[in-house]
């Protein structure tokens, strides 16, 4: 309108808090998510898991499902205890990754590419802040299938066999906890990272599983037996994930890395990605 009409007005509603500004992604971009019917598909497949897992607790503590195998010691085969929940978490591992190769590579690859990330960080919106946004849509929607019904199945288990039960296993809540949280970390960094450098979206998922099978190929195929070594395992995600799983469980390793390895590789390997991050995530790009 033209300034000599004077029937303009300043905004005088309230502020967002500055700690919160970072939640308007995850909001925008969750909803673009969801519109998505092959996603919603996949995120359904996604609790089937959890779904099989909460049967299974119910039959082991149901009386006439017990009496269908009286010559099976279910203590021992079928015992619900630290190498159940360890189980159930890495199979969803599995799936949280192939949840973040749908949603992840097109995170940041969109405002790259249509240079909306100027427009972003001209506001009072920090790189820290523009990166936690977007990583917090692949923790909601990694979190709703990891640890959330981890702690749902304790809870069910808890249910029925007792509070001295949940006592004697009260670890498993903060170790699922945290198990699923460095899970939801390694891969959202990872997804973030090559949406950052690939701008193809395509090209990105395929780097993703490039990374993960390449690793596992050349740690546990190559150095292993050729070299007759263990340590090839820290190259594969699978076995440095299954190995940190062991260690908030309190299990022994299974891959043959010991439990401080594995951290060491993790991190690094998480390290690595934010710096890939950090060097792209910019209000300006020099083009030479």
């Amino acid at each position: 309108m033209a300034v000599y009409e004077r029937s303009y007005k300043r905004y005088v509603g309230g502020m967002t808090p500055q700690w919160t500004r970072f939640l308007v992604l995850p909001r925008y971009a969750l909803k673009d998510v969801f519109k998505s019917k092959f996603f919603l598909v996949a995120f359904v497949i996604c609790f089937l898991v959890p779904l099989f897992y909460a049967i299974v607790i119910y039959g082991r503590n149901n009386a006439t499902v017990l009496e269908l195998f009286p010559d099976f010691d279910l203590d021992t085969v079928l015992a619900i205890d630290a190498n159940f929940f360890r189980g159930f978490l890495f199979r969803q591992f599995h799936l949280a990754f192939a949840l973040a190769l749908i949603v992840g590579p097109g995170l940041v690859s969109r405002d790259l590419a249509n240079n909306g990330l100027p427009l972003y960080l001209s506001r009072p919106f920090s790189r820290a802040e523009y990166v936690l946004g977007k990583f917090s849509v692949l923790a909601v929607l990694l979190s709703a299938i990891t640890w959330v019904p981890g702690w749902l199945l304790f809870a069910l288990q808890s249910n029925y066999a007792g509070s001295d039960w949940a006592t004697s296993n009260l670890r498993l809540v903060p170790a699922t906890f945290l198990g699923a949280w460095a899970c939801i970390a390694i891969v959202s960094l990872m997804a973030l990272a090559l949406s950052a450098w690939v701008r193809w979206r395509p090209v990105a998922a395929f780097l993703m599983l490039f990374i993960v099978f390449a690793g596992w190929f050349f740690g546990n195929v190559l150095l292993n037996p050729l070299f007759r070594v263990e340590w090839g395992g820290l190259f594969s995600l699978a076995a440095v994930g299954g190995t940190v799983l062991d260690g908030m469980f309190g299990l022994s390793p299974r891959s043959g890395l010991s439990v401080g390895a594995a951290w060491v590789s993790f991190l690094a390997l998480g390290g690595f990605f934010l710096f890939l991050l950090h060097r792209k995530t910019r209000a300006y790009e020099v083009v030479r």
